[in-house]
């Protein structure tokens, strides 16, 4: 059992987290609207995916000179094919899981504490080449958007944050600040 708690510790916070989100979350991706246990934060939400369908333009418009912004959040081609960048397509879901299982993840606060906020960035960036991927690959096959959205880059997603938690437990744990009580604490 002790070489896959690590792992186990990481696959229960995973599912936890999400738990809770499904929980205490609750949005209108039409009207926006949403709530964390009743309070209203639509508006961080939007500027979220504000923020997200801007990084978003200006990296497929790297790419391609088809694309423009129908609005804050809408991102159409000249082809008339595009997409909506709505709250949950913002990385604020997958920045809550980061730091649960961050939080349960045994190891030093010392090196937790800049390693959160660095896969917060991470898990940002990532967000932004997921969505700038889908749409460049819906510019010329819209009908590929559910399965690229919802099954594909959703688990890459999740992939790329578990490499990132492994990066932590095997490098940054074992060997940085802390590590020789973070290995006391583990075995």
């Amino acid at each position: 059992m002790a070489p896959y708690r690590d792992v186990i510790i990481f696959v229960v916070a995973l599912f936890v987290s999400n738990g809770i989100w499904k929980l205490c979350v609750h949005g209108d991706e039409d009207n926006v609207a949403v709530t964390i246990l009743g309070l209203d934060v639509t508006a961080f939400f939007q500027w979220m995916s504000e923020v997200t369908a801007n990084a978003v333009f200006w990296l497929v418009s790297l790419f391609r000179d088809t694309i423009y912004q129908a609005d804050a959040i809408t991102l159409k081609f000249v082809s008339g094919s595009g997409s909506k960048i709505v709250w949950s397509c913002t990385p604020i879901k997958q920045s809550f899981i980061w730091l649960c299982i961050m939080l349960v993840t045994i190891g030093d606060w010392k090196s937790k504490s800049w390693f959160i906020p660095f896969g917060w960035v991470c898990i940002f960036l990532f967000n932004i080449l997921r969505i700038a991927a889908i749409t460049l690959f819906i510019e010329f096959h819209p009908d590929w958007f559910d399965i690229l959205h919802t099954y594909i880059f959703k688990y890459i997603f999740y992939g790329m944050m578990f490499l990132l938690w492994v990066w932590y437990v095997e490098k940054i744990r074992e060997s940085g600040v802390g590590g020789d009580k973070a290995r006391e604490l583990a075995e």
